[in-house]
């Protein structure tokens, strides 16, 4: 009896060592590791984030950047006269897609209500220029940062067949 007792016990204990045994094996799989994505072209527009403003007698104009998420930046523009008329509006989409960032704008009334994107031609710390040569005006979209409070927007392109040209100083709010 005192065999069998003994003889059971050791089993058991077999049973418990080998259930708790660590397994050494390795998973021949590796776990892949996700790396965050980075948008290195658009953080390089990341000093238009922000209210920004001008007065003018004509009339007030603000313009509106917030980042959306890690690739789309969300903006909007508009023009304010006598204090209530709104005469001029438009939203934008600063989008980085396939290592490309494109300024998407849709203004209300024009191109059949249709975006119409920009790509990005060049950048520096100071400056950022969009371009579609295949649209009349705009056709190249500038923004130049004068200092942390004050930038210039600027449009080119072509208004009744001629070069037009139109500046808009805007000072941070």
């Amino acid at each position: 009896m005192k065999r069998k007792i003994t003889l059971l016990f050791a089993i058991a204990l077999g049973c418990i060592a080998f259930s708790c045994k660590k397994e050494t094996t390795q998973n021949a799989e590796a776990i892949p590791v996700t790396q965050a994505k980075t948008y290195n072209e658009l953080e390089k527009a990341s000093w238009l984030l922000g209210e920004w403003g001008s007065v003018s007698e004509e009339g007030e104009l603000t313009e509106r950047w917030k980042k959306e998420n890690d690739s789309v930046y969300k903006g909007e523009s508009y023009f304010v006269i006598n204090s209530k008329d709104t005469v001029f509006a438009e939203k934008a989409d600063l989008v980085e897609a396939n290592g490309k960032l494109t300024y998407i704008v849709t203004v209300p009334g024009q191109n059949n209500e249709q975006p119409v994107g920009f790509e990005m031609t060049a950048a520096t710390d100071a400056q950022i220029v969009f371009e579609n040569p295949a649209h009349d005006y705009p056709n190249k979209i500038v923004y130049n940062k004068i200092s942390a409070d004050s930038l210039m927007a600027e449009i080119f392109g072509t208004k009744n067949g001629k070069p037009a040209t139109e500046q808009f100083p805007l000072q941070r709010r």
